[in-house]
């Protein structure tokens, strides 16, 4: 698999995957519309075809992760999406990175509090508030849960530390 960063070539089919998975090529978060294709990200391939997409947006608060998926289940791939995107928050010297989620999807949130993110609020009824902008989303998610809030997670960045040895004249 050959993980890299979404470059202007792969918007079109990068705008394709999103909507797949997401039922629009929009997504939303804190009641703001976001076109992730456009956005900067990463992408990891199997052969040609995407198995794995995050994109996020940087703005002076941090970086907010706007998609991420994975095609095949159990084998890495959002870990290591997610290790370039904090990796990448670092160099751009972002204090935090966020993601948004909906209240049904357990298995994001604790995907995310394995890596390290904190649930940092909920957002009651921006959902059915954001259907107004994006109809397509369901009114019922995993496993029948009516789909109402948002729950916001955030991990805090440390900066890279010059540690001993890293600049290859000390020795521990």
């Amino acid at each position: 698999m050959a993980r890299c960063e979404v470059r202007d070539g792969d918007r079109e089919e990068v705008a394709r995957f999103i909507e797949r998975h997401w039922n629009s090529r929009i997504v939303m978060s804190g009641g703001k519309a976001f076109q992730p294709h456009l956005e900067e990200g990463f992408l990891e391939r199997r052969g040609t075809e995407i198995v794995g997409l995050l994109t996020y947006h940087i703005d002076e608060r941090g970086m907010e992760i706007l998609t991420l998926n994975s095609t095949l289940e159990g084998q890495g791939i959002g870990s290591s999406l997610m290790l370039s995107a904090i990796d990448r928050a670092r160099e751009r010297e972002c204090e935090k990175i966020w993601i948004t989620t909906t209240n049904d999807r357990l298995r994001v949130i604790d995907f995310h509090q394995r890596v390290g993110f904190r649930m940092m609020r909920i957002n009651l009824g921006v959902v059915d508030e954001a259907r107004a902008i994006k109809p397509q989303i369901p009114l019922v998610g995993e496993r029948g849960v009516p789909i109402h809030d948002e729950i916001v997670l955030e991990l805090e960045i440390e900066p890279y530390l010059d540690t001993p040895g890293s600049d290859g004249n000390d020795f521990v």
